[in-house]
């Protein structure tokens, strides 16, 4: 029996000084139980809590401004009160979720407890739950996406600087990869640094569609972003690691031309680009790209998975070379 809530209830019970709790059993039952003292009623309460394994958490953070919004709830920043070191808090309503999303979140949340102590993946530091939300606290990330890092730059940035955030997001996606996690999300919008400046490094985040894949299953369902979802799971096709590697190529060549390979205003035209259009080089930028830069992308972009470069072969690549050497001296 686990409460969804608490009703204290008038009338006789306050006249024999009374003090009644009322507790939800899903999906419709309820019963009532009236205890003598204002301590014992909030005594029991607390019990209650810890037997379903709830915990409040404002005992321990000072919740701040809203970072951002989504389909079922918000991100908040949080402020530790016993240090005062800086937060952020992910709040999802258990009413905006149906039972297919609670799997979801549940699946969300094993992901990111695979990712701790990974450099390149954002930290889960905590998780609260209380009968309305859940409550998922991570490090505090001072920049912002990688999208708006690269629109504060003109989206220009050197082939060396990208080939560097390359690499360390290549090095989250094999953390992933190699835990069976498919992330079914890479795009520049999931990608947070660290800060704003010439240095800061790349965090893979938002596992919310992420997957466990065994070594020899696949993925049905159609998630992912128009602009980097791979053309097998635009065809509804079986798939598997490879559509990360797909996303992962468009996101390499967004970083190095400031543009997609396959994108449109009309979705329609995005969808039949990805399934049909041949990749190119034809933007003025690309005159001062290396070959090896192209080659790396042309073998992420290839429309049949099993030709396509797995995340082992990607880092790899003599591209991706020198800055191996940077990051592991």
């Amino acid at each position: 029996m686990s409460p969804s809530g608490f009703d204290v209830i008038g009338g006789i019970a306050d006249a024999l000084l009374f003090f009644p709790l009322k507790l939800h059993i899903p999906p419709t039952k309820s019963r009532v139980i009236y205890l003598t003292s204002e301590e014992k009623r909030a005594s029991l309460i607390n019990l209650i809590y810890q037997g379903v394994g709830f915990r409040d958490l404002a005992k321990f953070y000072l919740e701040g401004e809203v970072l951002g919004k989504g389909q079922f709830g918000v991100v908040r920043n949080l402020r530790c009160k016993q240090t005062g070191s800086l937060f952020a808090v992910k709040i999802v309503k258990k009413q905006a979720l149906k039972s297919a999303e609670v799997v979801q979140y549940l699946r969300e949340l094993e992901a990111l407890k695979l990712c701790r102590g990974h450099p390149n993946l954002v930290q889960l530091v905590d998780v609260f739950e209380s009968y309305d939300c859940h409550q998922m606290v991570f490090e505090y990330l001072e920049g912002k996406d990688l999208f708006d890092y690269l629109n504060a730059r003109n989206f220009v940035i050197s082939e060396d600087r990208a080939k560097e955030l390359t690499l360390q997001i290549a090095l989250a996606i094999k953390h992933l990869h190699g835990h069976g996690i498919v992330h079914r999300d890479i795009k520049l919008e999931n990608v947070m640094m660290t800060n704003n400046s010439e240095r800061a490094h790349p965090k893979v985040i938002d596992l919310g569609l992420a997957k466990f894949l065994g070594p020899k299953e696949i993925a049905t369902e159609p998630y992912g972003s128009l602009g980097y979802v791979a053309p097998e799971v635009i065809r509804e096709k079986l798939y598997g690691f490879g559509c990360d590697m797909w996303s992962f190529g468009c996101l390499t060549y967004a970083l190095l031309s400031g543009s997609l390979p396959f994108d449109h205003q009309s979705k329609t035209e995005t969808v039949r680009l990805t399934l049909e259009a041949p990749l190119e080089f034809d933007l003025p930028c690309w005159t001062k790209v290396s070959l090896l830069a192209k080659d790396f992308i042309t073998r992420l972009l290839v429309r049949d998975p099993r030709e396509r470069l797995s995340i082992e072969g990607a880092i790899k690549h003599p591209w991706l070379k020198a800055a191996r050497r940077g990051i592991f001296k």
